[in-house]
């Protein structure tokens, strides 16, 4: 589905976006340099220098009070509030200052913690996803000099890239403060840099983490190799059988969707995913149902030896992290149920199986229908100069269906400030900033139109 053709952006509003930007652009730079990667514990205090540094942008941008909170264990998140005019209602913009592992410095063009612009894109760890989210809500209340049209409660999580363990004790203590008649969540994709989407769909996730055990200890491959077993080998067999030969997900019990959307090109999406020649997309079924409407399984890493410095010896035990990720509609505490009773039935050996869930997060789906939705439509159509599509995304945001849980009745919109080319999680993350100034613009817009005294 696509909104209509689009209107012009109120010029004074553009104008008003145009003069924040390159600031904007300069302090994404600058939380860019903080490697905020909380799942590393190494970088627990960058984290929370993270939280402090988006906590001092709130404050320049207006807001009458700004809080770093945490649950017990948590990460620092940001709170900061814009009071509503009388009448208003109040919008939660929401975004996320933690970052992913950078999987190898060593591998990027350029430093990840050193943004770098290349063709009308910043490079960096974050500069997508999701600083960039975090910049465009701050940029949005800059250009109202800030003093937006209705309240605003700013909401900076630490913790969205391990899954939000603790968001849900976050929301039962602030609850109230956390309040809003509107969710505007800035972390997901557009299709295109110039083609805007509300996403109206996303997977769930349940990272699991698989461990083989086949002996009391190592034992020399020679001496034992052959009627004993090795973990290792072990655990290979049992991770070979989550797929069939099509790359299909070979676990019975999980939600399997389906789609009406348009499908995406296969060279399209070769070419986003940088799949080698003669390699074949796994599973059946459009791109867009695999993409974004059935479960999808990966072994996200191993432990066990590198090949240089292995010894002759058989592992007694092995372990692997296992990503599941759950069409819309499944349940996480289900599907890890369905995922671990496949691996007992199909461990080898008579090889001893622990399975311990390490994080998860609920599919979410919606229909966005009604005044908000039509006025978020409006307003990206016409700072893109496009019509708005709608779409289901892969990823998962854990932070949108607690909270569809907490406040039912909020309108959660969910935009996108990455594109195809953006390389979320991976190396060479890049924002394309001519679609980063037209995010700010159209959020801009969108809030304006929520003002009573523009409808």
């Amino acid at each position: 589905m696509s909104s209509p053709t689009p209107s012009e952006p109120p010029a004074d509003l553009r104008a008003a976006v145009d003069a924040v930007l390159p600031d904007a652009r300069a302090d994404l730079e600058a939380l860019v340099r903080i490697p905020s990667i909380w799942a590393d514990p190494a970088h627990a205090e960058d984290t929370r220098r993270s939280a402090d540094a988006v906590a001092t942008l709130a404050r320049g941008a207006g807001a009458q009070r700004v809080d770093v909170i945490a649950a017990e264990g948590g990460a620092p998140a940001v709170v900061a509030h814009w009071p509503a005019p009388d009448g208003a209602p109040t919008v939660m913009l929401y975004a996320h200052h933690d970052v992913q592992p950078t999987g190898g410095d060593e591998l990027w063009t350029t430093a990840p913690f050193e943004p770098h612009e290349r063709d009308g894109r910043l490079y960096g760890r974050g500069a997508a996803d999701d600083k960039a989210g975090v910049m465009t809500h701050l940029a949005t209340l800059r250009a109202f000099d800030g003093r937006p049209p209705v309240g605003v409660l700013l909401f900076v999580e630490g913790e969205e890239e391990s899954g939000s363990p603790t968001l849900p004790a976050l929301l039962a203590e602030h609850r109230d403060s956390l309040a809003a008649d509107v969710i505007v969540i800035a972390d997901a994709a557009n299709p295109a840099v110039d083609v805007p989407a509300l996403t109206t769909s996303l997977r769930g996730l349940a990272n699991i983490v698989v461990e083989v055990s086949m002996l009391e200890r190592a034992v020399h491959s020679g001496m034992f190799g052959g009627p004993a077993g090795d973990a290792l080998t072990a655990l290979c067999r049992l991770l070979a059988t989550l797929h069939d030969d099509k790359g299909e997900v070979a676990v019975a019990g999980l939600t399997v969707g389906s789609s009406e959307a348009p499908d995406v090109e296969e060279d399209t999406f070769r070419g986003d995913a940088g799949l080698l020649d003669g390699v074949e997309p796994l599973g059946t079924g459009t791109i867009t149902e695999r993409l974004a409407h059935k479960p999808a399984i990966a072994v996200l890493g191993i432990d066990a030896p590198a090949v240089d410095g292995s010894a002759n010896i058989l592992l007694p035990r092995a372990r692997a992290m296992v990503s599941v990720r759950l069409a819309p509609g499944d349940e996480s505490g289900r599907a890890v149920e369905a995922v671990t009773e496949h691996l007992r039935r199909h461990v080898p050996w008579g090889a001893h199986l622990e399975v311990s869930t390490r994080a998860s997060g609920e599919p979410f789906a919606l229909e966005a229908t009604g005044d908000v939705y039509d006025l978020a439509r409006e307003a990206l159509s016409a700072a893109f100069g496009h019509g708005t599509v709608e779409m289901g995304m892969g990823g998962t945001i854990p932070f949108i269906a607690e909270f569809a849980r907490t406040f039912p009745g909020a309108a959660v919109l969910v935009t996108g400030v990455g594109d195809p080319a953006s390389r979320w999680h991976g190396v060479d993350e890049s924002l394309d900033l001519g679609m980063f100034g037209r995010c700010v613009l159209a959020e801009a817009m969108l809030l304006r139109s929520l003002s009573p005294g523009t409808r």
